[in-house]
């Protein structure tokens, strides 16, 4: 069985991701709000995981405004597919699929005392929805941990500011500058938690 694939919006991911594993405290606990198909779910598990760890995985799997052309049809059946895939290639690298709001998982995790290497934030793209997700996911990141925002530099016609993430991924930096320690800015941007 192969992945199934439908658009490939972890192009960067590949590039800019490999230079930053080194610097994770761990390879073994992974958050990711926002999965679609899977596809930096499955690079994830293939690339940075080792043995032994689990990846959490966020989604409502029906999409946000800007999705209107049904990419979100069918998208939660080929994560699943995927999944099963990667599981079948990599038998002791784990994923916890958890559907529904970002905000409720998160709280869930938080009162779990969880504590992530590696958080990759990729869900809702309204601002208010980012800074939360942001916030609520950096207590859980451990010291010298990695935190990636995904489309900062995404913008789509007729959306105003706080529709996209990038307000809330500078207010993010700026609330927090003493904490983090800039790793890479472009259209993903990347910061490590400081000890």
């Amino acid at each position: 069985m192969d992945y199934q694939f439908t658009h490939n919006w972890f192009p960067w991911g590949p590039q800019i991701w490999p230079e930053i594993i080194q610097f994770l405290p761990a390879r073994k606990d992974f958050l990711e709000i926002g999965s679609y198909e899977g596809r930096s779910t499955v690079w994830t598990i293939e690339h940075m995981m080792e043995d032994g760890g689990e990846i959490v995985c966020i989604d409502t799997w029906e999409g946000g405004a800007e999705h209107t052309n049904g990419e979100m049809d069918g998208s939660k059946v080929r994560f699943d597919n995927n999944i099963k895939v990667v599981r079948e290639k990599f038998p002791n690298r784990n994923v916890s699929a958890c559907t529904g709001r970002s905000v409720d998982w998160l709280a869930a995790l938080i009162q779990e005392k969880r504590q992530f290497d590696f958080i990759y934030i990729d869900g809702s793209h309204v601002a208010k929805d980012v800074l939360t997700d942001a916030c609520m996911s950096w207590p859980m990141l451990k010291n010298d941990g990695i935190l990636v925002f995904d489309d900062y530099l995404w913008r789509i016609p007729n959306m105003t500011t706080t529709q996209r993430p990038k307000i809330a991924i500078d207010s993010f930096i700026n609330i927090f500058e003493h904490e983090l320690a800039m790793v890479h800015n472009g259209y993903q941007l990347i910061v490590r938690k400081m000890a």
